[in-house]
């Protein structure tokens, strides 16, 4: 009998699972024009799902079709599946990764979904023929593939795979309505255990597993032999600890039955030297395939145990802005901004997560939400088009909080609070300090300066760099860094929240804590009642890193230089349990400042420009 492919129209995909991957498939259809209906049970996956179309679906059709002008299609989230797969066309199921309930799943979809209505699976250890046990119909059968995404719209790949009975033609339909959605399709001619891309990964990590439990090699020279041979952002030891060493052995688990392999030098020697310990990578306290953060580094004999130079450095989370000398051509400095990860082991390079980023500056961690957040003043500062944007901790799931829609213009120093989940930066040219949620939603202005009287367009003096806030005493400090080179800086303190009756521009309860400063830019607060903050300004008070003390309250101390003769200075992370700073510069140097002795080191220096830094905790 000869296939014939469903009407569409209004009908809508289903979507089997709001999390993290079934949302962005959701949003990918949204996207390319079409109706999306998403199934979750939980309310608070339900909400996040919507939410996250709602914040990302222009990004989404921007990224996948950036020459073509789709309308979108509307989407909705339901808890129960009979209202989810009404009168749909195609169902997507993203469900946990678990072969019983997957068989359960198409089961009822089998009795709920109308005849027509095609089967996908984006499992990417099973293939769909494993999952028809319970799938009577031999009309159905010929609808079941597989349809495998990664992570749009960062990756924007799918893999197709038939599943041993799917009707010819359905595949190619399929590949078409993925490919007018702005995918990258890809489709296995046969039915493969990882279809095509995970079998080559799944070599690469058995062969990996394979030279650590021979002795040959250690994880991190692995990792710099890949980086530099394949000027590779994504490095698979460091991956393979971020997955989750008991999930890379699940996954192995399946070709091992499937292909009868010995897994005494993959799974067997995972399981017996890490995981039984509880290593399992990034999740773990214990480290994985490279140790703990505190053991990365192996301390000299040159130090005593626990100085800030003994201590090893962390995993360092940088910004390029782009200005340095690592810019093709002066036209591509607008695009040539990166996030950049710093490993801890000695003489290693950045590692690009995000590139051509127009002008990043300001960064923040959420550990609760392992989402990286930072702050792009755009292609042109003297426009409104700056952006705040995040992605995890591998680069990936790049989302837009703030547009370039003229709501910002060069969004600066960025501060993320984990006991209310929200963000505040300050926005140098737009004079003014900003709050928002880590969702997108709650944008609000806490502070918004006005030029001087007889002063056109930005006034230097009103400009809002650096920001730090004290959660406990309730306040915000920040730096309005004046003219360059002018000594006319100065650090301010304020109420976290704007006082009853007040507004941004009239909020009364302003303190000026120092002037006079070369050009304050980043601070740092350490917990300790202790003001730490970069100046880029003139030496030889400038160029350096400095500190005060200003606990609320009491009298504000002196101003103290803690280390001069930096190249600029900019971004600043303080550890002051360890006795440590970093700073970076615009001379393209990451440094280590010993914050007693005020000895700095470099940590790395090449011909880039940086800015914002963090740490990445394990």
């Amino acid at each position: 009998m000869t296939w014939t492919r469903p009407t569409i129209g209004t009908r809508p995909i289903a979507v089997l699972g709001a999390g993290v991957l079934g949302r962005r498939i959701a949003c990918v259809f949204v996207a390319g024009g079409y109706n999306v209906r998403i199934r979750d049970p939980s309310p608070q996956a339900r909400s996040d799902a919507i939410a996250f179309i709602d914040t990302n679906k222009t990004q989404f059709a921007s990224e996948l079709n950036p020459t073509k002008s789709i309308a979108p299609g509307s989407y909705t989230a339901v808890e129960d599946i009979d209202s989810a797969v009404r009168d749909a066309w195609l169902v997507i199921e993203a469900v946990p990764e678990k072969l019983e309930l997957k068989i359960d799943t198409f089961g009822e979809l089998d009795r709920k979904a109308p005849r027509d209505c095609i089967f996908g699976s984006n499992s990417s250890s099973f293939r769909s023929g494993l999952m028809m046990d319970k799938v009577e119909s031999q009309e159905r059968r010929r609808l079941v593939c597989n349809v495998h995404f990664t992570m749009p719209p960062a990756i924007r790949t799918v893999e197709l795979m038939m599943s041993g009975e799917t009707e010819e033609g359905v595949l190619g339909f399929l590949q078409g309505v993925l490919e007018g959605c702005g995918m990258l399709v890809a489709v296995a001619r046969k039915e493969s255990t990882g279809f095509i891309f995970n079998r080559l990964w799944a070599a690469v990590k058995r062969e990996i597993l394979t030279i650590l439990a021979e002795g040959v090699s250690d994880a991190a020279e692995i990792d710099t032999l890949w980086q530099h041979m394949f000027e590779s952002q994504v490095l698979p030891c460091q991956l393979m600890d971020q997955v989750g060493l008991d999930t890379v052995a699940f996954i192995e688990d399946n070709y091992i039955s499937e292909r009868n392999l010995s897994g005494a030098l993959t799974v067997d020697w995972l399981r017996e030297n890490y995981i039984s310990q509880g290593k399992l990578g990034k999740k773990s306290n214990l480290g994985g395939l490279y140790p703990p953060e505190s053991e990365s580094n192996n301390t000299t004999t040159q130090n005593p145990p626990n100085t800030p130079t003994a201590i090893p450095n962390p995993t360092l989370l940088l910004l390029d802005v782009g200005l340095g000398a690592n810019a093709p051509s002066l036209s591509s400095v607008p695009t040539n901004g990166k996030l950049l990860l710093l490993p801890p082991t000695p003489n290693s390079t950045p590692v690009p997560l995000v590139t051509g980023l127009p002008a990043p500056d300001g960064i923040a961690l959420s550990r609760s939400l392992s989402r990286i957040f930072f702050t792009n003043m755009g292609p042109d500062p003297n426009k409104p088009n700056g952006t705040l944007q995040s992605c995890s901790l591998t680069g990936a799931d790049l989302a837009t909080l703030i547009p370039a829609d003229g709501t910002i213009t060069t969004p600066k120093q960025l501060v993320f609070l984990e006991e209310t989940q929200t963000l505040y930066f300050c926005d140098r040219e737009g004079m003014s300090i900003h709050r928002i949620r880590a969702d997108g939603s709650g944008h609000e202005i806490l502070l918004q300066r006005a030029a001087r009287a007889g002063v056109e367009g930005h006034d230097q003096m009103g400009w809002c760099v650096g920001i730090a806030v004290d959660y406990p005493g309730k306040k915000i400090y920040w730096t309005q860094k004046g003219a360059s080179k002018s000594s006319t800086g100065r650090i301010f303190r304020a109420g976290l929240d704007l006082p009853e009756g007040q507004t941004a521009s009239t909020r009364g309860d302003m303190e000026t804590l120092f002037e006079g400063l070369p050009e304050p830019i980043d601070l740092e607060l350490d917990g300790e009642g202790r003001l730490y903050w970069t100046d880029r300004g003139e030496h030889p008070r400038g160029s350096s890193l400095n500190r005060a003390v200003v606990i609320t309250g009491e009298k504000v101390g002196e101003v103290e230089i803690v280390a001069r003769h930096f190249r600029e200075p900019i971004g600043l992370v303080v550890e002051a349990d360890k006795g440590r700073a970093y700073v970076t510069d615009l001379g393209g140097s990451v440094w280590k400042v010993d914050l007693k002795s005020g000895k700095k080191e470099v940590v790395f220096s090449d011909d880039g420009c940086y800015t914002g830094i963090c740490t990445l905790a394990q």
